[in-house]
């Protein structure tokens, strides 16, 4: 069969099929050794000094764990060979990012050095400036940041103050200014810098952190990831060469936000990482623990946790993973066309930022469900700094923050989704004008489906169709205001990331069928409970979002509608919690 690969925001109106999607069932030989080496180095080097760096117990201790795991390749597994790197596909460095997810504070540090720390320097970096700093990032010999955010510009990222002057020799710049919130502030040797040149052109810059003028703030005292270095860096008269300008003068909105969007993928794929490992700790406590003479696992409202908790983690898997082929395949794609490497992944990235949006909400707030379950599961000792849980909890809030709110992502899935129709990118508004006339006509129920899942995929279909007709009105009732109405865009996002998770969730297990034919029913079952209650989600939202600008005929034909295309048979999804949580309890920990 052959493999089709949709563009970015191509799920609402095609389908995509099984063999398309990438899984973790078919991990090969040298990406499971990728895995080992991460879990590893976590076990032996990470979890026994969690406590030393949330207490700052031990000085320079974060320091020398990157320079162990950048010894070892896990910090430039997928910059290229040539500087340094491994070289590893896409895929395996969704891995190698899901493997260090349960890393908390030393974590947060890893991806801030790998990711947003160094991928700008990858991307619009000069052949002269990768090849002074790129090798010695690869391997953790310095380390980076990237500083962004100032007091008054978050979110709002070109509403930026720091300014960038040039001198009147015309080979220097001068940066002042103040950035906040910055990780890995307190030890980092490299910056990455966005500051404007004149006070309007936003551009980016390499600066070397011990260059006189740069003073730093005391760490910021934070809720969670309390090992990871927060600071303010201060900027005063800061000289630096005109060759450290990263990219093009007045662009560095490009790297701002195209960086962003690696950023929000695999912070979905560490978290991720982070939800299995939490439910794993919940189910090992919840065997151990007796109440009444028995097991706290053995009770149906602790099974009804556990298997919720495994379900969702499951749905996020699944998207990630998906999102992960689509990716790496879109960079083959580049590459067989003549594009080179590292701009290929910059593109591949970029086509799929909808996608990466969707995931970045979605794996932050399973995060957080599992974690608050986790402590409820825990009880009062869930709630003691002397069981893992608790850091879990608190670590896990600051994920709904980094890289864009989840409200600035919610509203950038949409915005996206819109802006590539009007370019004509993504044609929506015709199966939008359809669905239009489809709702006025007699509905066609038509034979049964047949096949695999094949009552779940035609569910699939018609929860596109509800999204499509929510859609497609709002945009024709406030035209080039609807960015404006956030609240309707938030609806339709949130429809948008359930439609994505059920139907990656109803790919991965077609696809397991044949790979793991003794769990088929497992798998089927919950792939049909996710969407049962995706599907219910999927109406409550569309239905905040009509009645918040339709009225009379057009409310009640649309509330039909709503009804009609988000229909899906009842199924029983307490025993199948019960048996997920059965299954993952016999086997101490999340195994799906």
């Amino acid at each position: 069969m052959v493999k089709i690969t949709l563009k970015g925001g191509e799920f609402l109106i095609k389908d995509e099929p099984a063999n398309s999607v990438f899984i973790p069932e078919e991990f090969s030989e040298e990406q499971k050794m990728f895995s080992d080496m991460a879990n590893d180095f976590l076990k032996s080097r990470v979890w026994p000094n969690v406590v030393k760096l949330d207490k700052h117990e031990e000085p320079g201790l974060m320091v020398k764990l990157l320079e162990e795991a950048g010894e070892l390749g896990l910090l430039g597994a997928g910059l290229p060979e040539e500087y340094g790197g491994m070289g590893v596909d896409f895929n395996t460095e969704t891995i190698l990012s899901e493997h260090l997810g349960p890393s908390h504070s030393f974590g947060v540090a890893a991806a801030a050095h790998s990711g947003i720390g160094t991928l700008p320097l990858l991307y619009f970096g000069t052949e002269a400036q990768k090849q002074k700093y790129l090798p010695d990032l690869a391997i953790g010999k310095i380390k980076a940041a990237y500083c962004l955010t100032e007091p008054g510009s978050g979110s709002d990222a070109l509403a930026a103050k720091t300014r960038a002057d040039l001198t009147e020799e015309g080979k220097h710049y001068l940066i002042n200014g103040q950035k906040m919130w910055i990780t890995n502030a307190g030890f980092a040797d490299l910056f990455t810098v966005f500051a404007k040149i004149g006070g309007e052109h936003f551009t980016a810059f390499l600066i070397d952190a011990n260059t006189p003028g740069i003073t730093l703030g005391e760490e910021e005292e934070k809720l969670g990831i309390k090992g990871s270095s927060t600071r303010q860096i201060f900027f005063e008269n800061v000289k630096i060469p005109v060759e450290n300008l990263l990219g093009e003068a007045g662009k560095g909105h490009k790297i701002a936000f195209n960086v962003l969007n690696i950023g929000r993928y695999k912070l979905c794929a560490m978290v991720m990482g982070g939800a299995k490992e939490a439910t794993s700790v919940a189910v090992k406590y919840a065997n151990e623990r007796y109440q009444f003479g028995v097991p706290i696992s053995s009770f149906g409202a602790i099974k009804h946790k556990i298997g919720e908790m495994a379900v969702r983690s499951f749905a996020a898997e699944s998207a990630t993973y998906r999102t992960s082929a689509l990716i790496n395949d879109k960079i083959k794609e580049l590459v067989a066309r003549g594009t080179d490497k590292v701009t290929a992944k910059l593109l591949a990235a970029e086509e799929y930022g909808i996608e990466c949006a969707i995931l970045k909400v979605l794996g932050s707030e399973v995060l957080d469900y599992v974690v608050d379950e986790a402590v409820q599961i825990f009880g009062g000792t869930g709630y003691s700094e002397e069981y893992p849980v608790a850091r879990y909890y608190r670590d896990s809030r600051i994920n709904r923050i980094f890289e864009g709110t989840n409200e600035i992502n919610r509203m950038l899935t949409v915005g996206m989704m819109l802006k590539r129709a009007l370019k004509g990118q993504l044609d929506l508004m015709g199966p939008a004008l359809a669905i239009t006339k489809e709702l006025t006509s007699i509905p066609d129920f038509g034979d049964e489906p047949e096949g695999y899942l094949a009552k779940e995929k035609k569910s699939l279909a018609q929860a596109k169709k509800a999204i499509l007709m929510v859609a497609g009105a709002a945009v024709q009732k406030f035209m080039m205001e609807f960015e404006k109405e956030q609240e309707i865009m938030m609806n339709l996002a949130d429809m948008l990331i359930d439609l994505y998770a059920a139907e990656s969730t109803i790919l991965r297990v077609e696809k397991l069928r044949s790979m793991k034919p003794e769990s088929s029913v497992l798998f089927e079952n919950i792939a049909k409970c996710f969407m049962s209650d995706a599907l219910e989600r999927i109406h409550l939202s569309g239905k905040h979002a009509v009645t918040a600008f339709a009225e009379g005929d057009e409310l009640r034909m649309m509330l039909l509608g709503l009804k009609r295309f988000t229909k899906y048979e009842p199924i029983n999804t307490t025993a199948v919690r019960r048996d997920v949580a059965n299954y993952i309890i016999e086997a101490g920990g999340y195994n799906l």
